[in-house]
């Protein structure tokens, strides 16, 4: 998350490093590395201190007498003209990332290799008076001469470590001991350790450790207890660790810390790193004594809730993540405590709300954290308190227009809609117009073409002309897309939560739901009433007015109810429609509410998906009937014409369906599984294959028939005889009417009704 873009910066860490080299010799580099916080600290301050020139939500170019707006800062072009909107984009708040960069990385040294130790076991390594047994398969602690000051006996078969293991080593500094599956520790393992200054023992298999057993540890400042099956711990089993800097408990099986008072024997502890447990609840007193605590990481636990005094005695805290818990609620007052704190990640909890004053007393702060938090009462003054404020991490990019003054917001767009634009991308904005376009205009002439036309089948020309009143409403929900793009067009982010919760949205949302729902249950109950005069032909069933009239009736109100339960119960269902900018309810959030989850996934995965079967199994058995019917006909080429044409068409029908309706499904599917899906998916999905059906439908249902082919060429013959006959008319050079024989035939030909098999009855056109 966060990124180091400083050359000076990586000089310091050098020189941190070099003193580092010597870390448990002196404290030499803690001195170095509050000297490098300061340095980076003040520098950052300085560079972050936007210019009293630029108004609210601009920053300067750098020493440039020009301000740009915040979405045109850290977002990975230059647009000042000397480049310095980025500039100072990496996240590099507080010590906690720079600190842990500095000993990860390594650097080359001019160190001595001679060996001083005299006696170590063949397999080893030796440098200096450091001895180096890693995978060589030792089962107990080797025989080592005593000066030896720094031991690894890294990914070994050691299983126990007895009494006094080390005891002769008095001048050991370092000692690393993990990934041995060590699964016993005595209490009086490290007796004699009296200098030991870093001692490693993560992926093990400790799962218990006894007061006492560090006692005569008095000057180890790292710990590192990471992946041991450790269930529970006391403050008595630190005692002895006086001078403990830093701690580190990740990932083992914590399920409680103790009630009160961990750091009684450790008052300097400054690191506390206890990610990855199952901590589920904070004792009022727990940190009570930690006064040096500086870093405390309790992210990816099973926090529930924190007591309103947690933290009451962290006066120096700086960096605190709590992110990826339980946490529904925060106490109002829950960082009054923390007046030096530059550090806060609440990212990924399932916070029901933020209090107003929430953030009104941490005035240091400078990278908060709020990534998949929804904030639905979020307001301006929520972050106004926090003047230091650089970075900030949002789950909606559409929150970033409240905390105008902070310099660096993310996420910049949801892949659908960007700072600026409801469509961020010029290929949205154009399409969805276009789209709009043939869905309303391809349906309304379907519609005009219809009622015109004299119909074979009136009742099945009704069914018709409802399936494109339906899809002609994606069309409208479309064009209201691109007209609200329109309207916030350059200034969208100022407007997205206003927008998402408008009642526009809202209608433009229902609309675009109830095209969708009452469109599939039309193709449906089309497709099934072909089906029974395809493959039942002589049969009785077949619906009368009455009954057709009552089926369309009981489908609209149906897509009316299923498109307008979630505007009725919005404490149940949430914003449903108000998701995204496109105001569809395409995937589950992660923190959608589990009625509302329920509903959608009921509708895509449930009706659409059963009536996208029904469709694929009933053409399927169509075809099948009309081929078997067709075996038995003497015209074997007419009948291979006219099945490759009944093929074709029941394909495209087919083929159409599937391909708007499998990419949904696959969405919805990857959404239930907490997948993250790109926004740009979801922006292709919902302006391109939603609408495909609504878009070919007017094509594949009516102007592909044969019935209405038929009838276009009567009209084109018509219209193509009236001037012949009108210039016939007034010729006086003959008393007969001259007729065109090829034109004549000609129309003849094209304007007679042709039968085939699908002509059994017109219902299915």
């Amino acid at each position: 998350m966060w990124a180091c873009n400083y050359d000076w910066h990586d000089a310091t860490m050098r020189l941190v490093h070099s003193a580092a080299v010597t870390v448990f010799t002196s404290d030499l580099y803690l001195i170095w590395i509050l000297l490098t916080i300061s340095i980076t600290t003040i520098k950052a301050g300085l560079e972050r201190s936007p210019s009293e020139d630029c108004p609210l939500g601009h920053f300067p170019c750098g020493n440039v007498s020009i301000c740009l707006p915040q979405v045109l800062h850290c977002n990975g072009q230059n647009d000042c003209p000397n480049g310095a909107d980025e500039d100072n984009c990496g996240d590099n708040s507080g010590w906690a990332d720079l600190f842990d960069q500095t000993f990860k990385r390594v650097y080359p040294q001019d160190l001595a290799t001679d060996c001083h130790v005299e006696q170590y076991p063949d397999r080893c390594q030796c440098i200096n008076s450091d001895i180096h047994c890693v995978h060589v398969s030792l089962r107990s602690i080797p025989q080592v001469s005593a000066n030896v000051t720094s031991l690894s006996l890294k990914s070994n078969k050691i299983r126990v470590l007895p009494d006094e293991a080390f005891v002769k080593y008095i001048k050991l500094q370092r000692l690393f001991l993990q990934d041995n599956c060590i699964g016993t520790v005595s209490i009086y393992a490290f007796s004699g350790l009296y200098k030991l200054q870093k001692l490693s023992l993560s992926q093990n298999c400790i799962s218990v450790l006894s007061p006492g057993v560090f006692r005569d540890l008095h000057k180890l400042k790292w710990l590192i207890l990471d992946d041991n099956p450790i269930t529970t711990i006391t403050a008595n089993t630190f005692t002895g660790l006086s001078s403990l800097f830093f701690l580190s408990m990740v990932n083992t099986s914590l399920e409680q810390l103790p009630p009160s008072r961990l750091c009684t024997h450790m008052p300097f502890l400054s690191w506390l790193d206890f990610e990855g447990n199952h901590i589920k609840t904070l004792g009022l007193s727990t940190f009570l004594g930690c006064e040096h605590l500086t870093v405390l990481s309790l992210r990816a636990n099973l926090i529930k809730s924190l007591p309103e005094n947690t933290f009451q005695s962290l006066r120096m805290m700086g960096d605190l993540d709590l992110s990826s818990n339980s946490i529904k609620e925060l106490p109002v007052s829950i960082f009054k405590d923390l007046p030096s704190l530059q550090i806060l990640n609440l990212s990924q909890n399932p916070l029901d709300h933020i209090h107003p004053g929430q953030f009104s007393h941490l005035i240091q702060l400078q990278s908060l954290g709020l990534e998949g938090v929804e904030i639905p009462n979020i307001q301006t003054s929520m972050f106004h308190p926090m003047d230091n404020l650089s970075y900030i991490y949002f789950k909606k990019f559409q929150y970033c227009s409240y905390a105008p003054h902070v310099r660096k917001c993310k996420p910049n767009s949801d892949g659908l809609s960007s700072f600026e634009d409801l469509l961020a991308n010029v290929v949205l904005r154009v399409s969805v117009w276009v789209m709009a376009f043939i869905t309303c205009f391809g349906n309304l002439f379907v519609i005009g073409m219809r009622t015109v036309l004299p119909a074979e089948n009136n009742l099945h020309a009704l069914c018709i002309k409802v399936l494109c009143c339906a899809d002609c409403l994606m069309g409208v929900y479309l064009f209201f897309v691109g007209v609200f793009d329109v309207k916030f067009r350059g200034e969208y982010n100022k407007n997205a939560k206003l927008w998402m919760d408008s009642l526009e949205c809202r209608i433009i949302g229902f609309l675009a739901m109830l095209s969708s729902e009452v469109s599939v249950m039309l193709l449906t109950y089309l497709t099934m009433e072909k089906f029974l005069v395809i493959v039942f032909p002589f049969s009785h069933l077949r619906p009368s007015k009455c009954q057709t009239f009552t089926v369309l009736t009981s489908i609209w109100l149906l897509g009316i109810s299923i498109a307008a339960v979630p505007l009725l119960n919005e404490e149940m269902f949430g914003n449903y429609y108000g998701h995204n900018g496109v105001c569809f309810p395409l995937h589950s959030e992660l923190l959608e509410k589990p009625i509302a989850k329920g509903y959608s996934t009921g509708i895509f995965l449930g009706l659409n998906l059963v009536a996208f079967l029904i469709i694929v199994v009933s053409y399927s058995s169509m075809f099948y009937s009309i081929y078997k019917t067709g075996i038995n006909a003497t015209e074997l080429r007419g009948r291979l014409h006219r099945d490759v044409a009944m093929a074709n068409r029941f394909f495209f029908i087919v083929f159409s369906d599937a391909l708007c309706w499998i990419p949904i499904f696959l969405v919805k599917i990857l959404s239930l599984l907490e997948v993250e899906i790109p926004g740009t998916i979801t922006s292709w999905v919902v302006i391109f294959i939603l609408p495909i059906n609504s878009a070919l439908n007017p094509i594949l249902y009516t102007l592909t028939t044969s019935f209405f082919r038929e009838q276009m060429e009567l009209l084109w013959c018509h219209w193509q005889r009236q001037p012949r006959l009108k210039q016939d008319r007034k010729s006086l050079t003959s008393s007969v009417i001259y007729t065109d024989p090829s034109r004549s035939s000609f129309c003849h030909h094209n304007c007679t009704p042709q039968t085939s098999i699908l002509d059994i009855d017109g219902r299915y056109r």
